[in-house]
């Protein structure tokens, strides 16, 4: 009588990885947003949700703005060595940005694609990301983003410069992420997510991978 065989292991997820930083009083709905958007591009790429991890210098509970309560899944020493940046803003933006551990991190990855929104600039701009660069901001941000250093900042607009995108806060942070998972999975792969998350696509029309951007938000939009 012979063994049945037993079921192959399965494989560890290999594909490119996706890194976001968290902290007490992140936005929740910024950080869904781009969770959700690369998590189905990578599933519909024959990937997993393995494909992002948010980051933090410990694994301990976080509550974030809107009082939900999430657990950071590795360390920065634990991550794989990631192929993109999500930097979600949120009303403790200010303090994380001043951290030395997440500063170290985000100048030792600054040549990765990089999708910021709203307060997320602070993380940027405190890491010298942001230094001869063409930004989009909130309204309210606009003075303290000028003292980073960039070339221009566009108050409400949506921005690309090189492999930086930014944007304003709240619902605009899904054309960064969306410009990000274009880069990554295919613009294909990433316009199928935005229709499977129930997002229209009108808008995020791919010319050379990149999102066209849209008119500018009003003030307050989003935030």
């Amino acid at each position: 009588m012979t063994e049945p065989t037993p079921p192959e292991a399965e494989q560890p997820y290999a594909g490119p990885v996706i890194a976001i930083p968290v902290y007490a009083g992140v936005s929740e709905l910024e950080l869904s947003l781009m969770l959700s958007l690369a998590r189905v591009c990578a599933t519909k790429s024959g990937g997993s949700a393995d494909a992002v991890k948010t980051v933090n210098r410990s694994r301990a509970s976080i509550v974030t703005a809107g009082g939900l309560v999430t657990t950071p899944h590795v360390l920065y020493a634990a991550l794989p060595e990631p192929a993109a940046l999500f930097l979600p803003g949120g009303p403790g933006a200010a303090k994380a940005a001043r951290d030395p551990l997440l500063k170290t991190f985000l100048q030792t990855h600054r040549d990765l694609p990089t999708a910021v929104s709203g307060s997320g600039l602070l993380l940027a701009g405190e890491s010298g990301l942001l230094k001869n660069r063409v930004v989009g901001s909130p309204p309210e941000l606009v003075d303290t983003v000028w003292g980073y250093e960039p070339a221009d900042v566009r108050a409400g607009e949506v921005v690309q410069d090189g492999t930086l995108w930014s944007t304003p806060s709240g619902l605009p942070a899904l054309h960064a992420a969306f410009a990000v998972a274009s880069m990554l999975w295919g613009a294909e792969t990433a316009r199928a997510a935005m229709l499977r998350l129930g997002v229209d696509e009108a808008g995020f029309e791919v010319a050379t991978w990149l999102p066209t951007p849209p008119a500018p938000y009003p003030e307050g939009r989003g935030s």
